[in-house]
């Protein structure tokens, strides 16, 4: 669905985005995620055709972006982190304005209308002024022009920023919805979102792609914690003797961290683990599965060039 090749764009002196490839098919909700600066809002412009990549490839549905602008972008939904927006218009009056600017004829922008209103239960405030809207209905109407047309990317900048929890609710219902037809792309600062939503991750670190993975290979890790009342000495001999075992590390006092061969089985190894510890008359208090969540890989991730630059220095 799309295909990005070695994507790159300055801003005078400043590299914003440098040398980023990824893909992502179709079905596929995929999370953008980086701090403030990382190169989020470019990557997003340039693949909507706002803005043109210094060099690079993008490729949606089998056609290139800088071939094909408009056709592309005709199967483009798109919410920037800011709805630019005419807060004298009414709701309503903006949704047609919406349709008519991509293209719809007079009876499918009207039933088209009509899906994004019930869509995003925006129904209740189709005559009253964008002024006068509330941040979270603000939201659900920048969702709503995203969705006129029935796009076959979704484009979505912190698409439940201002929303209470009912409505954040809803909003991912509604984006697993049009995900089922669509390939959505979901940048956001929070990281249960990327959680409850999204199949991939994609984390930039300061203009370049420093991680690409599905968030069930994220959360899998080849790591278990063990707290015991073994030295830590005798501890790693015994069980670094062990088959599937590949390191153990202190955490804490009488906590150990203990890494596994790539391809171990967890549940034997640490079957073979409690085993060693009891039969040679040590307690064995503790012995869980490590869990990681998006939340400690993505600091994981910024701390390493955070240790790459003071090694430099």
């Amino acid at each position: 669905m799309i295909k990005i090749e070695n994507l790159t764009r300055a801003y005078d002196d400043f590299l914003a985005v440098n040398d980023v490839s990824f893909s992502i098919d179709k079905g596929e909700i995929a999370g953008l995620l980086g701090h403030n600066g990382a190169g989020k809002t470019t990557i997003m412009k340039m693949i909507s055709g706002y803005l043109e990549p210094g060099s690079g490839r993008i490729e949606i549905n089998g056609m290139d972006i800088a071939l094909h602008r408009t056709e592309v972008q005709r199967s483009i939904g798109y919410l920037p982190e800011s709805l630019p927006v005419y807060p004298e218009m009414s709701v309503a009056d903006y949704l047609d304005y919406a349709a008519k600017l991509k293209g719809l004829g007079t009876l499918p922008a009207r039933d088209e209308i009509r899906r994004v209103i019930g869509a995003t239960d925006i129904g209740a405030k189709l005559l009253a002024p964008i002024a006068t809207l509330s941040r979270g209905y603000k939201q659900r109407l920048g969702v709503a022009q995203a969705i006129l047309g029935d796009p076959r990317l979704l484009i979505l900048d912190e698409p439940t920023n201002g929303l209470d929890p009912t409505q954040t609710q809803h909003m991912r219902d509604l984006i697993r919805e049009l995900a089922q037809d669509a390939t959505v792309i979901l940048s956001t600062h929070i990281m249960q979102e990327v959680d409850a939503l999204c199949d991939r991750a994609l984390i930039l670190r300061s203009g370049e792609l420093a991680l690409d993975s599905k968030l069930e290979d994220l959360r899998r890790s080849n790591h278990l914690l063990i707290r015991s009342d073994i030295a830590f000495e005798s501890v790693r001999d015994l069980l670094l003797a062990l088959d599937g075992v590949e390191d153990l590390a202190l955490r804490d006092d009488n906590r150990y961290l203990l890494t596994l061969e790539e391809q171990g089985d967890a549940d034997a190894i640490g079957n073979r683990v409690a085993r060693a510890l009891v039969e040679n008359d040590h307690g064995l208090f503790e012995l869980t599965r490590e869990r990681r969540d998006l939340e400690s890989v993505f600091r994981e991730v910024n701390e390493q060039v955070q240790t790459e630059v003071r090694h430099a220095a």
